[in-house]
């Protein structure tokens, strides 16, 4: 496999992006695929009594086959849900690009075949004042899977997300689309306009579930083509 590494992002915050990176972690397990997963600054953290902890890492440790210890799944939890740079201001800490990179590189030597790596937010969103998460997607070359949160407003973010991904030089494994609003207006033909947008392969269309349990979730998904070669 030339490359391991994929990133998850979103085109907005609550999207889902999660859910997704969970529901397609169970399926490249389902498939005999090993994997591991990293979500290097999660903001919205509490103490449940072993330290700061980010219930969406916490999701990831427990999907990954590979499982590793809290510390190496969110190396950085910061209190408030907030944008991260902020949030590690008010906390004394300073983020970077470099930084969030070796915490990923760290887990370069897994004997895996999948690595994913679960962003903050959207695509843009700032590390510092020169920095944002979109550096370290870059500076892993990771393939990126957008997850579009289907609400209304979602054509654009999604058009958006993908332009400044393909801007950045990184190869789009796919996307998904994630029905946050259930009663959106004309659901089906935004799907299908976004369809028509993408260059890159639908992988999967993912409803209102009321069980997010990740098996429940990959059996709406598909995996990235390079990942499916290897089954």
């Amino acid at each position: 496999m030339a490359n391991k590494w994929l990133f998850v992002t979103g085109t907005d915050t609550d999207v889902g992006k999660t859910v997704i990176a969970t529901g397609v972690l169970s399926l490249a397990k389902k498939v005999g695929l090993r994997t591991a997963a990293i979500k290097p600054v999660a903001a919205g953290s509490e103490d449940f009594g072993a330290g700061l902890q980010n219930q969406d890492a916490l999701q990831l440790q427990s999907a990954a086959s590979h499982q590793l210890p809290y510390q190496q799944v969110n190396p950085v939890a910061l209190q408030a849900a907030i944008a991260p740079h902020i949030a590690a201001q008010e906390e004394g800490k300073t983020l970077s690009a470099d930084r969030l990179v070796g915490y990923c590189r760290g887990l370069g030597l897994l004997p895996v075949d999948m690595l994913l790596v679960e962003g903050a937010g959207g695509w843009r969103v700032p590390l510092n004042s020169r920095e944002t998460l979109a550096d370290v997607a870059r500076e892993l070359n990771c393939q990126v899977i957008i997850v579009v949160g289907l609400r209304l407003g979602c054509l654009n973010h999604a058009l958006l997300t993908a332009e400044a991904v393909r801007r950045d030089g990184l190869e789009i494994a796919g996307w998904v689309g994630n029905v946050i609003d259930a009663e959106m207006p004309r659901l089906e033909e935004n799907i299908a306009t976004l369809r028509k947008a993408f260059n890159e392969p639908c992988l999967g269309i993912v409803p209102r579930l009321t069980d997010l349990a990740p098996e429940q979730v990959a059996a709406h998904l598909s995996l990235p083509a390079e990942f499916e070669t290897d089954i």
